[in-house]
């Protein structure tokens, strides 16, 4: 059990990939006043510099995942890590640089908590832990894991999680959150590349919308890494060398699910009503694909099409939340309506 003097005072924390989308938004939640763990210092890592590092508690150290001297020295008095950093991948990364980041970098992680004494090790795991390409639905925890993944950067996340699991014991606490996809202000993945599309007046939809996935605001992603946080330090053995998948609603079609995101940010859908046969697609994503690689001695671009993402979009993956409100009592912090809102002014704002 966390100390009295430790609750008090707070803990040392450190986030990897702590500058990213889903990092900024951990940090704003631990350094509210109503976080379930108190920090005294949040030390944030990573490649990318940290923006708005007003609030005094918080020191970036620039590093890499790969470097394990440099991810020893960070976690140096640390009670809890949480391990974001990662190489996300729609099919256009090397498999090399996937699996020095994805898995390297994470036994790396693990390797510089055990010798320096953290207490809590959370890993930011991903859904593709269990994808093959073919539909999932009404899945949970106890699914096991393929024989065969669809990508490099599934097999990664796999390997990852796997190695964070099983490094579970008595001097070190571990577990793995699997988001489903995640939206709100600053979202690199979705959002961004829709309105793209709504600005060039040419909006095209993929599959035929009855493909269905699930969504997690990225507040409320950032909310479950501090609870479960909260239940490793204060000894909570549910979760112990346990995995989750974290929502915060039903599944819906990927287009369905947004394009009232977009035209709220204020863009035209045109045409109204365009959806691209999954197999014409995929064409297309493969002829992305081989464009990038042919121009990659010259220029290194990751298309936004590839047949990762068109796949993914276009196949059904549900699965089931209760484990995590059971084990560690995930309940959204932040509803739909509020979700909306802020991820249309963040866009609305941006778009200016």
């Amino acid at each position: 059990m966390a100390s009295e003097k430790t609750k008090k005072q707070g803990i040392i924390a450190l986030i990897t990939g702590g500058s990213g989308f889903l990092g900024t938004s951990m940090i704003h939640e631990f350094l509210q006043d109503s976080s379930p763990v108190p920090v005294r210092e949040l030390r944030v890592f990573d490649r990318e510099s940290l923006k708005n590092t007003e609030d005094k508690r918080i020191s970036f150290i620039q590093g890499d995942v790969r470097n394990k001297e440099a991810l020893t020295e960070a976690c140096r008095d640390v009670d809890l890590v949480i391990h974001s950093a990662a190489i996300v991948d729609w099919g256009t990364k090397s498999e090399e640089e996937i699996m020095a980041v994805n898995v390297q970098g994470t036994r790396n992680v693990i390797e510089a908590c055990r010798s320096t004494g953290v207490k809590a090790l959370v890993y930011t795991s991903s859904l593709d832990v269990l994808y093959d390409g073919n539909p999932l639905i009404d899945v949970n925890e106890n699914t096991p894991y393929p024989e065969r993944h669809a990508t490099s950067y599934c097999s990664s996340k796999y390997q990852g999680e796997v190695s964070v699991l099983e490094a579970n014991g008595e001097a070190l606490h571990t577990c793995s959150l699997r988001p489903a996809d995640i939206y709100g202000e600053g979202d690199p993945y979705h959002i961004g590349s829709l309105l793209n599309m709504a600005r060039g007046g040419f909006y095209v939809r993929l599959g035929n919308g009855r493909s269905r996935c699930q969504h997690v605001y990225v507040g409320n992603m950032a909310h479950a890494h501090l609870l479960v946080s909260a239940a490793l330090l204060n000894g909570n053995r549910k979760v112990q060398g346990q995995a989750y998948f974290i929502s915060d609603g039903p599944p819906s079609n990927f287009f369905a699910f947004f394009d009232p995101f977009v035209q709220a940010a204020g863009y035209r859908i045109r045409p109204e009503n365009l959806w691209l046969p999954r197999w014409f697609a995929y064409g297309l994503g493969a002829l992305s694909e081989g464009i990038a690689f042919l121009v990659r001695p010259i220029i290194r671009y990751s298309p936004k099409m590839s047949r990762f993402a068109v796949t993914y979009t276009c196949t059904d993956y549900t699965f089931r939340t209760r484990k995590a409100k059971n084990d560690f009592g995930f309940a959204p912090k932040y509803s739909k309506e509020e979700a909306f809102i802020r991820t249309v002014n963040f866009f609305r704002k941006s778009s200016v």
